[in-house]
């Protein structure tokens, strides 16, 4: 009985100590850093926290963070735990800082800790001494988890001129086991145009690579094809990803020698900006008619007849094959004959898309119809590009192609456009003849003259014309502004997309799936909108939907929406079902339907 007391009221103790045993502490890798250089800021509590607030770092860049890692450890019988949030800065001014301090939550009790004051100096620290970590605190083997885990964004050139292509990969470097991953922020290209490169399969391809002297695994997780759309300094946005690491640390026991010691931590990572300087196209020696091509391309014009009489159809091409901002060229400045009837051309795109950049073939079909016989030269005299490479015009010849036009029998008639056919006929004559033959008069009074029926059938006509005039009134008033007509039908759009990606996701392609959902969403933004679709971004669209006053719940969850179906195109998302994801979708389109 005695020895029951004891024990009880050295338990209670324990408790007693632990509970007022709460240490929220920070501390810094080093006290004085380079203008530029990475250093690590940790915060260490020894209980679980309900609520963690991040002090300010005005100042300072944040690189990653907060990453988060918890252990327990056991020494002589004594248990303890820690749970640290660890942030990697860098600072790009000189002077003095003072982090803030940052506060937690235990059992309702709140714990401040003390601020950090880091020098930022020009060029390289002097040498210090780091403050030392806790006793308590798992001591990671590598606690610069940048330098273990990041991501670069490369291009194969930083100096382009104008409607010059470039490519673009965001590529991952690791060092450390990753349990899992999920989007951040995807960046938004402003100033391009830019064209995704179609990876070969859904699984991350990785490889090793010796970066600055250290082997890491290597995966490229987007890869895009950029073409500046104006001259000047371009600045390409950070990619951010978050990542679940396992990180191995420091044994402080026989055990942990034995077994190991890790701990999971919580790591965002984003890429540095890149500045592209994009130069404009030369003024000097820029021919006439240049429609603004950029890169090394070749062209051919032919016409599928040489001799054709009037009200026939007559089918002219021209080629352009190269390499380049082929699905930027603009329509070709062809001047036709004037007796020659003209319909918007046909364009037939076969371009591909890789590292080495966009090529392939576009072809313009025109369709001709001559009204009148002669002799005419058709297509342009010449086609003009920019050489990037040689820093110079290029001015391609074309062959004009000879057409000879006879008389046709009927060449009063009107013609017409068959419905979705390339090719015209001819209508039936419109004027009957005068009908010929034995008649006989009616007697007065007799017939249908003065009966309910004439009467009935002399008012049709102006019942008819009030009935279309009424009706123009109203089509006018519902069709003449642009802007609302594309908003009335955005949902009608975005369902032939949704439909697209339910078929896609009945055939078990979710990459498939996840495209067509995501052009859905951006297709029908841009219309509901009306933003271009080559500006939408997450900012825009914000800021378009907040102005209209859509929820702000509804703007979270589009935005994520997008961010989401965009990853998944690169890597496979966890904890949500593609299912989920549509029907997720199909809401947010109804919800805004509802709200706009």
């Amino acid at each position: 009985m005695k020895k029951s007391v004891i024990f009880s009221v050295m338990l209670c103790w324990s408790a007693f100590v632990l509970g007022q045993g709460v240490k929220f502490t920070a501390s810094a890798d080093r006290a004085q850093v380079g203008k530029g250089e990475q250093f690590e800021v940790s915060f260490s509590l020894n209980a679980n926290a309900d609520k963690f607030a991040p002090p300010d770092f005005s100042g300072l860049e944040v690189l990653a963070g907060p990453n988060m890692s918890s252990s327990m450890t056991s020494v002589n019988g004594n248990t303890s735990m820690s749970i640290g949030y660890s942030y990697v800065l860098v600072a790009t001014r000189e002077g003095n800082y003072t982090i803030g301090a940052a506060t937690a939550e235990v059992n309702g009790r709140r714990y401040s800790t003390q601020p950090l004051k880091i020098q930022v100096v020009n060029g390289r620290p002097t040498q210090q001494s780091r403050n030392a970590r806790r006793d308590d605190e798992p001591e990671a083997l590598n606690a610069d988890l940048s330098k273990e885990l990041f991501i670069r964004a490369v291009v194969d050139k930083s100096t382009v001129y104008q409607g010059e292509q470039l490519t673009l990969s965001y590529r991952l470097y690791t060092r450390i086991p990753l349990l899992n991953s999920e989007a951040g922020k995807i960046p938004d290209l402003n100033g391009f145009w830019s064209q995704e490169i179609a990876s070969n399969g859904q699984n991350t391809q990785w490889r090793k690579e010796v970066y600055k002297g250290v082997a890491y695994n290597v995966a490229d997780i987007k890869q895009s094809i950029l073409f500046p759309e104006h001259s000047g300094k371009l600045v390409i946005d950070p990619l951010e990803m978050i990542f679940m690491v396992r990180q191995q640390t420091r044994p402080r026991d026989m055990m942990e020698e034995f077994f190991g010691s890790y701990k999971e931590a919580r790591v965002i990572v984003k890429s540095a900006p890149v500045t592209i300087t994009a130069k404009p196209l030369p003024e000097a020696g820029k021919p006439e008619g240049f429609s603004g091509a950029v890169g090394k391309f070749w062209i051919e014009a032919s016409a599928d007849k040489k001799a054709l009489k009037t009200n026939e159809a007559l089918n002219y091409k021209v080629k352009i094959t190269g390499s380049g901002n082929l699905k930027l060229l603009k329509d070709l400045p062809i001047e036709f004959p004037e007796d020659f009837e003209k319909y918007d051309p046909k364009l037939t795109d076969k371009i591909s898309e890789s590292l080495a950049g966009v090529s392939g073939s576009r072809t313009y079909e025109y369709l001709l119809i001559p009204r009148h016989e002669g002799n005419f030269t058709i297509g342009p005299k010449s086609f003009s590009y920019f050489n990037p490479y040689e820093n110079k015009y290029v001015t391609l010849p074309i062959s004009p192609s000879p057409v000879k036009v006879n008389k046709g029998k009927d060449e009063g008639n009107v013609t017409a456009l068959a419905g979705g056919q390339q090719d015209v006929k001819l209508l039936d004559k419109d004027i009957r003849y005068i009908k010929t033959g034995d008649t006989e008069p009616g007697k007065a009074g007799e017939g249908w003259y003065g009966s309910g029926l004439f009467y009935f059938l002399l008012s049709v006509g102006p019942i008819a014309i009030a009935a279309a005039l009424l009706y123009r009134k109203w089509d006018e008033r519902n069709n003449s502004d642009p802007v609302r007509v594309k908003s009335r039908l955005a949902g009608k759009l975005a369902s032939k997309h949704l439909a697209s990606a339910q078929a896609r996701l009945a055939a078990g392609q979710q990459r498939e799936f996840y495209d067509d959902l995501f052009k859905g969403l951006y297709g029908y933004l841009a219309n509901k909108l009306n933003i271009p679709y080559a500006g939408l971004n997450r900012e825009n669209i914000a800021d378009s939907l907040n102005a209209r006053a859509v929820d702000a719940k509804l703007v979270r969850s589009l935005q994520e929406t997008l961010d989401l179906c965009e990853m998944a195109r690169y890597s496979p998302v966890q904890g949500i079902s593609p299912g989920e994801v549509f029907e997720k979708s199909k809401k947010i389109i109804a919800d805004i339907e509802g709200s706009i």
